[in-house]
């Protein structure tokens, strides 16, 4: 987020909070499709599925420029995603893993 004089930082927490809140009230892929395209510009929501791609073909073991050839994301993009799967807070791991068990179950 980019930073603003007139917003605290517990503002901008507060409203990281309410968007995460929001986002745990849709229930369906449909659901959350619409409120991501509301949201979000063509571009950002396509960097945002860009990088989920690439957590993909990172946890296929995938190198990193085979997954640029795959995906069109830049090398960089994907070293950046990288470290945040590896120690980032978490969510793309958790995310991962959990529709590898829904995948599976």
């Amino acid at each position: 987020m980019k930073p603003h004089k007139n917003i605290s930082d517990r503002q901008e927490s507060l409203a990281e909070q309410r968007l995460a809140e929001a986002l745990l009230t849709l229930r369906t892929v449909s659901e959350c499709r619409a409120f991501l395209r509301d949201l979000c510009s063509p571009a950002e929501l396509q960097a945002m599925a860009d990088r989920w791609a690439v957590v993909r073909d990172l946890g296929r073991g995938l190198p990193y420029r085979e997954i640029h050839d795959r995906t069109g994301v830049s090398v960089t993009t994907i070293g950046r995603v990288a470290r945040y799967l590896a120690l980032g807070n978490g969510g793309y791991a958790l995310a991962a893993r959990r529709l590898g068990a829904n995948a599976h179950g």
